[in-house]
């Protein structure tokens, strides 16, 4: 039996009731929670007074948001790393909060660490990996997995039968996550396709506004990128943090970033999320424009084949591997020269390209221009089609000749 156990604590649902939960089923324990500051706002509000009503003995709040921001939510940008479209803001939030709570798990001399997934997401892949990596010899408690709680309904009656404090209802039932990056919804309405989500709906959105709600008037951004990573709005130098803060704020406004999708995820299943984020948006975007003029073709057109997989990395939980290690090392040669400004027109939900600039732009005017002679001999593309072209021919003169003996 487990005697002090960590427990990954975010004072939601899941992980309220499983405080009591663990004090029943492991006779004698001490419950220690750590939950990771990555952003998720007044979440962070009241969590120690909840934890230890709900019979924590102590609660590490750690704030590991520029951990979360400089070393893993960068690497992702500028690896241009999406899965199906999404941004995963909580795939990689969850490694950068199992490695912090594997470290406070180690200093407390605990014999196990918990956490709230559910059996049938992506999550506790995300946090096992994590802890398999960083502490093999650990423990892994997962309750959903055991437990006789089938729903979240049934949650709730649990935690309103232990006194446990929670913030929703049963009418207000969304599966939420929120961090600086993003804010998820899944669940209710939103698990069948054929329901359109409710951006209208107050309350709904917490991050931005419905791009019919947004402003009738442009408004123009400009974001500077360094080595592939963005350092500065509008000329103004920020930390990653701050910058990132500020896109939400401004995107958010402008009805930016909302995305609804049925994503295959890593367990087998199809789930329906809608995903707000404006600022990681914002950044996506501007990043790729800036691409377009420091990267050659080879090297742009490579790497959008090794960001799919960096993707699934990250979707995935396999942050802590060699093959991750080796894609960042490809993907930071690839932006020795990925600097520059991109100026970005936001209206109503979308980004219009407005102007990019780079002292290492590959695009040549001079070259790219239909009107000018002197430095592209257009004869010249003949001999290069007659060459490029030769197998199409061949294959065709073959063909005929077959055709007609």
């Amino acid at each position: 039996m487990s005697k002090k156990i960590v427990l990954a604590y975010s004072g939601g649902l899941d992980t309220s009731i499983i405080i009591p939960w663990l004090k029943e089923n492991y006779e004698g324990c001490e419950v220690i929670c750590v939950s990771g500051n990555v952003g998720q706002e007044s979440e962070i509000d009241g969590l120690e007074e909840r934890a230890i009503r709900t019979g924590a003995s102590k609660l590490y709040i750690e704030d590991i948001r520029d951990e979360f921001v400089n070393d893993f939510i960068f690497p992702t940008l500028k690896a241009g790393a999406k899965y199906e479209g999404y941004l995963l803001g909580t795939s990689f939030a969850r490694p950068v909060i199992a490695k912090r709570i594997v470290e406070i798990a180690k200093k407390e001399g605990a014999e196990a660490i918990c956490h709230g997934c559910t059996g049938k997401g992506n999550d506790q892949v995300r946090f096992e990996l994590t802890i398999k990596a960083l502490a093999p010899e650990m423990e892994i408690i997962a309750p959903w997995r055991v437990w006789d709680i089938k729903s979240r309904e049934e949650e709730i009656e649990y935690a309103e039968r232990h006194d446990v404090p929670i913030k929703i209802t049963r009418e207000t039932n969304y599966s939420k996550d929120m961090n600086l990056w993003h804010l998820s919804h899944e669940g209710l309405d939103l698990e069948d396709p054929e329901n359109e989500p409710q951006y209208e709906k107050p309350g709904f959105l917490e991050l931005g506004v419905s791009p019919l709600k947004a402003p009738d008037t442009p408004i123009y951004v400009t974001v500077s990128f360094e080595k592939g990573i963005p350092t500065a709005l509008d000329g103004e130098k920020m930390d990653g943090v701050k910058l990132i803060r500020a896109l939400n704020k401004i995107g958010g406004e402008n009805g930016i970033g909302l995305y609804d999708v049925v994503e295959n995820r890593l367990v087998g299943m199809k789930s329906r999320g809608v995903y707000e984020t404006p600022g990681g948006t914002i950044l996506f975007h501007a990043h790729e424009v800036l691409e377009t003029i420091c990267l050659d073709r080879e090297t742009q057109h490579y790497k959008a084949g090794l960001s799919l997989k960096y993707a699934e990395l990250v979707y995935n939980g396999q942050w802590y591997t060699s093959l991750r290690e080796a894609l960042d090392a490809f993907v930071d040669k690839t932006q020795e020269n990925v600097t520059g400004d991109v100026k970005l027109k936001l209206y109503k939900g979308n980004i219009i390209n407005a102007g990019v600039t780079s002292p290492y732009s590959l695009y040549s005017k001079e070259f790219a221009s239909f009107g000018e002679e002197n430095v592209y001999d257009q004869y010249d593309s003949k001999g290069f089609i007659n060459l490029f072209g030769l197998p199409i021919k061949v294959k065709a003169l073959l063909d005929k000749n077959r055709r007609e003996g």
